[in-house]
Order: C-alpha cells, then structure tokens, then sequence
C-alpha cells in the first residue's frame, strides 16, 4: 500500500510538471521573447501609384498605393484581431522598432502593449531613454503597423510573426476606401511619416513579402 500511494504521487508530480512545461512552451512561442539587434536602419519610403481591390463579404475595399514601404524591424509586440471592418482587411497589427530602440530593447523596460489597434509603452523613468534620445527616439524608431496581407501566402506568414522576430516587410503605405452595396462607408487612411504620434499615427501597411532574418 505504501509503495501504491508513493508511485501514485510521483505520477501526479509527474502530470503537473508536463503541463507546466507545456504551458510554458505555449506562451513562449504564443508571445516571443524580449531581445535586442543592433544596427536595424531606417525604413526605406518612396512615392508609388496604383491599387488594388479587395472583396470582403458584402465590402469591396480599394486599396490606394501612396509608398512603397520597405521596413528591417525587430518585433516588439504582437495582437491579432478578428472582429470588426477593419479586420475583414488586416489580421494582425505589429509593433515594429528599429534603430536605437532595437538595439537597447532588451536593457530599457518600455512594457510594449497594443490593444483596439493602438500600440503603447511606458517605463519607470524617463532617464531609462537616454540610449534612445529620449521619448522623441521612440516615436521615431518604432511604429504600429496594421498589417494588410496580399494573398494567402503572405497572411499564413504574417500570422507566423511573433515577438522577438527579426524580420524585412515590403509592400506599400496605403490609403483606403470601403463601398457596401455601391455607398461608400468606410475609410482607412496610412501614417506617412515616422515623426507623428497619437491618433492616426500607424502605418497601414499592405505587405507583398516577408522574410526572416
């Protein structure tokens, strides 16, 4: 009796361990990592033409290329959305950093957030920025992005996208505008500098390509 209740304890700890592992792994690969690269540059911006349309249900979106965009960025936040217009168009908003903020991601603790397709962060002190040249560095070296994927392919790719990644995004900056039954009802219009902050201040960005690095 005694071995019987000693080898069914050890079965429990057994069970418990697995899970906490398992458990573990999944808020792992679910959230990423927090780490730093050196030396990302800045994105790369030049003026472009064109459309495209995309149908949604009862929507049809005309997406209006203002930039062709070209951004290296570490990943320092993730949130998918699946409710709402602006989701039948963007999956996923990524909040990207790059120089100064990249390198020195995983020294300052800027607590990355993002929820109804804001990004945010916050630190104990301001003199956690001196690295970074202040909070002006920040905003000019990270930036939420509303991902608009172009195709099947390059969605399954952006929804692979996780914390911590180092990745290179193409595609273009654009603005938008939404018809349901022929009345125009909607409008979604891109951030088109690096500079600006507060409400309208994210990039909207249809990507054509990502890759790893």
């Amino acid at each position: 009796m005694y071995e019987s209740r000693r080898s069914g304890k050890v079965i429990r700890y057994i069970i418990l361990f697995a899970v906490l592992i398992s458990v573990g792994v999944y808020f792992f690969y679910k959230n990423g990592f927090t780490n730093s690269v050196e030396g990302i540059r800045d994105p790369i911006q030049e003026s472009a033409s064109g459309s495209v349309t995309i149908e949604r249900g009862e929507y049809r979106f005309v997406v209006h290329f203002q930039y062709s965009y070209d951004i290296e960025a570490l990943v320092v936040h993730t949130h998918d959305y699946g409710s709402g217009v602006d989701s039948l168009l963007s999956p996923k908003d990524l909040a990207l950093a790059w120089g100064s903020v990249a390198a020195h991601n995983k020294d300052v603790n800027f607590n990355w957030d993002q929820s109804g397709r804001w990004y945010s962060w916050h630190v104990k002190s301001w003199d956690e920025l001196d690295e970074v040249g202040g909070k002006m560095g920040v905003i000019t070296q990270s930036a939420n992005n509303h991902i608009i994927p172009a195709g099947e392919r390059v969605k399954n790719d952006v929804m692979a996208i996780k914390k911590g990644d180092h990745i290179r995004l193409q595609g273009y900056l654009v603005n938008i505008e939404g018809y349901k039954n022929g009345t125009k009802c909607y409008y979604w219009n891109s951030s088109t500098t690096r500079g600006d902050s507060g409400d309208h201040s994210c990039e909207v960005f249809y990507v054509t390509e990502v890759e790893w690095l």
